[in-house]
Order: C-alpha cells, then structure tokens, then sequence
C-alpha cells in the first residue's frame, strides 16, 4: 500500500513540474502583457499574450484567413470596461468578455464574448479556438491597413482618435483599428 500511495505522489509532483514547466515555456515565447486606458470616468483594460513574428508569414498562414484566432497567444485575449461602448452603433455593456478574431485579407471580425475560457484553444478539438458561438455579445467588420512598418511582436492598443477611441491590433504589417465610443467622455 505504501508503494502505490508513494507512486500517486511522486507521479503528482511530475505531473504539476511538466505543466509548470511548460506555463514557463510557452509564458517566455509569447509574453503576457495588459494595457489600461483611462479617461475620466472610462476604464478598458484588455489582458492579452504577445506572439513574436519570427520570420514567419502570420496571416494567411500562421493564423489562417476565415478561421477564428485566439487573437494573441496562450490563454484568451481578455477585455474589460466599465462603462457600456458603442461599436459600430452595437452596445456592448460595461463587463469582462474575450475578444476573439477572424481574420481575412481586406477585414477581419472582431468578436467579444461574455464566456472566457482558461486557455485560448481547446486542445480536445485539434487544437480549435475555444469561443462559444453562443455567447457571443458583439461582432463587427473592420477593414485591414497594410502598415508600412512591420511590428515583430502583437500588439494591442487603444488611442483616441477625435471623438472615438480605436482599439487598435497590429502584428506583421497588418493593422486593424476597431472604433469606439462611450457615453463617459
């Protein structure tokens, strides 16, 4: 009985130092990073891991076109507000929600969901971003923009831009801008 018991615990502690270790791995190779906009009584934080480029091709390619993307790497791209925003004349209600992505050659979506998962992708389902179509609060096309300068690693944004804020994603040189408003200004 003591083998078996002091088996279990040994196979405990090589399994909780694999999935450490790996955190760690993949942690290092696509950090995480957030950034907080605040103006006035408006805050939005979106939490998020940043890829690095690596002479790969991305889009197309590393992220395929017409295919739901994680938007980042590791866990899901977590954004926040707490007040309601307009996007594309939708309100999306104060709350925490992920943001998923679909990207194509000329726009791509961009999608907010009420339902976060602990991991971006469901690695049950070959690997599949794990968005719940049926929680899905907002959707919306925006166009892409060739950037002239090529970013090596993702990166999200928000800026002002006039009266609007744009959330702002760009990687290689592919650059989407989603426009918001908000009451609170």
């Amino acid at each position: 009985m003591k083998k078996i018991v002091l088996g279990a615990g040994i196979l405990v502690v090589i399994v909780l130092l694999a999935l450490l270790t790996w955190r760690y791995n993949t942690k290092s190779v696509s950090p995480e990073n957030s950034i907080e906009y605040k103006e006035k009584n408006l805050e939005i934080s979106v939490y998020y891991n940043r890829p690095f480029k690596k002479g790969r091709e991305i889009f197309g390619k590393l992220v395929p076109f017409g295919v739901t993307w994680r938007t980042g790497a590791n866990e899901a791209t977590v954004f926040k507000t707490n007040t309601d925003l307009l996007i594309d004349g939708k309100k999306l209600p104060a709350g925490k929600y992920s943001l998923w992505t679909v990207p194509n050659e000329g726009s791509w979506k961009v999608i907010f969901n009420r339902t976060i998962p602990n991991w971006g992708i469901d690695v049950m389902n070959n690997g599949k971003a794990a968005r719940d179509l049926d929680t899905d609060i907002l959707i919306t096309e925006v166009p892409t923009v060739n950037s002239p300068k090529e970013f090596e690693q993702f990166t999200i944004t928000i800026e002002r831009a006039g009266d609007m804020l744009e959330l702002i994603l760009v990687w290689d040189k592919t650059l989407v801008a989603v426009p918001m408003s908000s009451s609170v200004q």
